[in-house]
C-alpha cells in the first residue's frame, strides 16, 4: 500500500511539474536543496550552509529571479545558523505570507519577481529594527562588492561607501570570566556587538586544544572575542556587563568550574581599554555589588587562538547545556 501511495505521489508531481513549465526548467537548472527551498518551501540545516557565517561585503539576490533582496550592512549574526538579515534592501521585493504550517502562526517571505520561498519573518531582531529575516541561504546568490557594477548592481554601492554616520565603528575586546559558552551566549544579545569567537589566551602552549587546558598546565584561559560597534556600544558598556554575568571575586572558579583556565580576566589591547579596566574594577556599583574583594586581573592582550568548531556558540546549538552565567542587577 505504502509503495501505490508513494507512486501516486510521483505521478501527481510529475503532472504538477508538467503542466508548469517553469518549474520542470527550474528542476534542471537548481542544486536540489535549492529547488526544495525555493519551490517546495523546504528549509535547508542551520549552521551548515553557504552564508550563515559570510562575512564577506556585497549583496544577495534572488536564486531564481535575481532581484536584489538583502546585503552584508543589514547582515548580522543571530546565532541561529541560517543567514539573517534586520532589513531587507528594496521593501518593494519582499512578499510576506501568513504560514500556519507546524501548527504555529509564522510569517513567511517570498521574492517578489521570483516567487520563491526565502525564509521566514520574526520579531526578534536588532535596532534599529527589531525584526529578523530568516533566510535560506538556498534561496540565495551572493554577488561581491567587486562585482555588483559588472552584474547590474551598480544602484546599491552606496551602502557600502565609507560615512562613519552609517557604518560600524569596528574594536575589538576580550574577556575571560569562566566557562566561555555561557559569557558568548549573553555577550552576542548585547545591542552593538557584532561578532563573537570563544577561544583560548593568556598562556604559554602554542595552539592548544580543549584537553590541553583541562590539565591546568597550559596557562591559557577560557575567554570570549567580543568585535563591537562603538559607535553602539562602549567598552566601558561591554565592562559593565561583564561584571555582572559572573563573578568576579572568586579566584579560579565560576560555579563548578575549578582552575585558572576559569579565572576572572581582562585582556586589553591599547592603553585606553586598560585604563578604562582599571576604573571599571574599582567603580563604586561594582564594589557594592560584591561583599569580597574582586580579583580580576588585567593584562595585555596576546595571542588569542580560536577553540574547536563544536564550542562556537554552544549554548545556541544546545539551549539546555551547562552554564553558570546570568546578568545581575
Amino acid at each position: 500500500m505504502k509503495l501505490v501511495y508513494v507512486f501516486l505521489f510521483l505521478v501527481c508531481s510529475l503532472k504538477a511539474e508538467t503542466s508548469n513549465p517553469k518549474k520542470a526548467e527550474l528542476r534542471g537548472t537548481l542544486t536540489p536543496i535549492q529547488y526544495t527551498v525555493t519551490q517546495e518551501n523546504g528549509t535547508e540545516l542551520p549552521f551548515n550552509n553557504a552564508y550563515w557565517d559570510n562575512k564577506k561585503d556585497g549583496i544577495y539576490v534572488d536564486i531564481v529571479s535575481g532581484e536584489a533582496l538583502f546585503s552584508s550592512t543589514h547582515k548580522f549574526k543571530s546565532g541561529t545558523g541560517w543567514p539573517s538579515f534586520y532589513r531587507p534592501i528594496e521593501d518593494a521585493n519582499i512578499v510576506e505570507k501568513a504560514d500556519g504550517n507546524f501548527l504555529q502562526k509564522r510569517v513567511e517571505v517570498r521574492s517578489l519577481m521570483g516567487d520563491s520561498h526565502l525564509g521566514h519573518l520574526f520579531p526578534d531582531g536588532p535596532e534599529p529594527t527589531g525584526i529578523r529575516y530568516c533566510i535560506n541561504s538556498a534561496s540565495l546568490n551572493f554577488v561581491s562588492v567587486a562585482d555588483m557594477t559588472d552584474q547590474g548592481f551598480g544602484q546599491y554601492i552606496y551602502l557600502f561607501e565609507t560615512d562613519i554616520s552609517v557604518q560600524p565603528k569596528k574594536e575589538v575586546a576580550i574577556l575571560a570570566g569562566g566557562c566561555f559558552w555561557g559569557m558568548e551566549q549573553i555577550i552576542r544579545k548585547i545591542p552593538g556587538v557584532l561578532d563573537t569567537e570563544v577561544g583560548y589566551t593568556g598562556g604559554t602552549t602554542e595552539k592548544p586544544s580543549y584537553y590541553d587546558l583541562k590539565t591546568g598546565k597550559t596557562g591559557h584561559a577560557e575567554a570570549v572575542k567580543v568585535i563591537y560597534d562603538a559607535n553602539r556600544v562602549s567598552y566601558a558598556d561591554l565592562l559593565d556587563a561583564f561584571f555582572r554575568m559572573h563573578d568576579p571575586t572568586t579566584l579560579n572558579q565560576q560555579g563548578n568550574d575549578r582552575g585558572d583556565q576559569y579565572r576572572s580576566e581582562i585582556f586589553f589591547l591599547t592603553k585606553r581599554q586598560e585604563a578604562e579596566a582599571k576604573v571599571a574594577i574599582a567603580k563604586p556599583i561594582n564594589t557594592k555589588r560584591w561583599k569580597d574583594p574582586i580579583v580580576t586581573e588585567i593584562s595585555k592582550a596576546g595571542t588569542f587562538y580560536s577553540a574547536e568548531n563544536y564550542h562556537q556558540d554552544y549554548l545556541v546549538l544546545d539551549p539546555g547545556g551547562y552554564t553558570c552565567h546570568y546578568l545581575r542587577d
